[in-house]
């Protein structure tokens, strides 16, 4: 027995059947429909996730490195540049040097002796003259000028200078290398001036005459 169905027939009367297969044709296709929508909208979040993730990092970082180079720019515009201190150099006078030539002249003869030539003179000679310059000095400077060493430790000892010292009071010899505290042996105390006591000068005076002329009537 064939059953031959046409499907091509309209159904004439609708039932509690139909209307359930109907029903349930149109839930599924609002699933279906929801399922799609839900699927699209992930692969556009991830493509926009994934394409941020691996922006390049230069283009990332290339605004505020331009933006940082322009402040700096612009602060250097703004803030003039340092103008070094000037070097004051004081300005020496000649009359005290000389003041202190004619002292040595007056006391010691000390002009006379260096400029006299001493080649032809003995060991002997030379030393006796010497002994008398080196009173005569030694009298004009203790008078008036006051000497006193720059260090207290004895010579030959060995001495150390703190990271900081006077450069200026202290030179240093040999191996120098690295930085301070550097210790060495003390070769030489030096000396330093603590006071003077040098006559004042007249106006009218000539600093420049050391020793006058001698003539004998």
């Amino acid at each position: 027995m064939n059953y031959t169905i046409d499907l091509s027939l309209k159904p004439t009367t609708f039932d509690l059947w139909h209307v359930c297969l109907a029903g349930t044709v149109v839930v599924l296709a609002l699933i279906l429909l929801t399922v799609l929508l839900s699927v699209l909208f992930a692969m556009m979040r991830c493509n926009k996730n994934h394409s941020s993730q691996f922006r390049p990092a230069n283009l990332v970082a290339a605004e505020p490195i331009v933006k940082v180079i322009e402040k700096i720019v612009e602060v250097e515009k703004l803030v003039p540049a340092p103008i070094p201190e000037p070097v004051i150099l004081k300005e020496a006078t000649p009359d005290a040097a000389l003041q202190l030539l004619g002292l040595l002249q007056k006391n010691a003869r000390f002009i006379d002796f260096i400029q006299e030539d001493i080649a032809s003179y003995s060991d002997v000679d030379v030393g006796v003259a010497a002994r008398v310059v080196h009173e005569g000095c030694k009298k004009a400077v203790h008078e008036h000028f006051t000497l006193t060493p720059i260090r207290t430790e004895l010579e030959g000892n060995k001495v150390t200078l703190p990271a900081g010292f006077d450069a200026a009071s202290v030179r240093l010899t040999g191996n120098i290398v690295g930085s301070a505290p550097f210790t060495g042996t003390l070769v030489h105390k030096g000396w330093q001036v603590t006071d003077v006591r040098l006559a004042k000068l007249t106006q009218t005076h000539n600093a420049n005459i050391i020793a006058p002329a001698e003539v004998e009537l």
